[in-house]
């Protein structure tokens, strides 16, 4: 596909020598295709919602956003702070976080050299995930309530157990002194997420009044 990294193919010249196929290069139109549904869905995401806003006079608020740029949109101060400080930063965030998560997926896609790696597969989202479901555990085991607003030690647990993912995964695909390589470690990170995920399940089953805390 066109989001695959770019790569070389070998083939048979004439004369019997093996010549190199020029990279493949993504084609204008994926990209084009990429911008426009990312513009629709940020769209969709400015205008659609509990409140039936106009959408013309939501572009118009998003557009008085711009320098140099000072129209009526219509709305009333209530209508213009639903798009200013809730649709819109929403919005916003939510492209970032699907950059970063484009970022690290061609990062890892690129340094495994396989377009079938991914968090999942390497079990950084099950390390983090049994991160998480320790901290909250452990919370509810000793008389906290794992129903109210998340701890600041939660996101350094997720953190921390995606880290021991990724170097059991690395050491893991290292053993037995043959060196690392893409399928190797491929297949250590399936072996490190399903024992992380059945750690996980274990402590779910044992802590199920957490479940709902892990999951939201």
């Amino acid at each position: 596909g066109a989001w695959m990294p770019k790569r070389r193919v070998r083939w048979p010249a004439p004369g019997g020598t093996v010549a190199l196929a020029p990279a493949g290069r993504l084609r204008p139109v994926w990209v084009l295709a990429g911008v426009g549904a990312m513009l629709i869905a940020a769209l969709a995401g400015l205008v659609l919602g509990p409140a039936g806003l106009p959408p013309l006079g939501v572009l118009l608020e998003v557009a008085n956003l711009l320098p140099w740029v000072n129209v009526d949109s219509g709305l009333t101060p209530l209508e213009a702070g639903i798009v200013n400080r809730i649709r819109l930063p929403r919005v916003v965030l939510g492209l970032l976080v699907g950059a970063m998560l484009a970022l690290a997926g061609g990062c890892y896609q690129g340094a495994f050299r396989n377009p079938l790696a991914d968090p999942y597969l390497l079990g950084v989202a099950a390390g983090a995930g049994l991160g998480v479901t320790v901290v909250i555990a452990l919370r509810a085991g000793n008389g906290g309530d794992p129903t109210t607003g998340l701890p600041v030690s939660v996101p350094l647990a997720a953190f921390g157990g995606a880290v021991t993912a990724v170097v059991l995964t690395y050491l893991l695909g290292s053993a037995g002194g043959r060196g690392r390589s893409p399928a190797t470690l491929l297949l250590a990170g399936v072996a490190v997420s399903a024992f992380f995920a059945a750690c996980q399940t274990y402590l779910l089953q044992r802590h199920s009044e957490t479940i709902r805390q892990v999951y939201g």
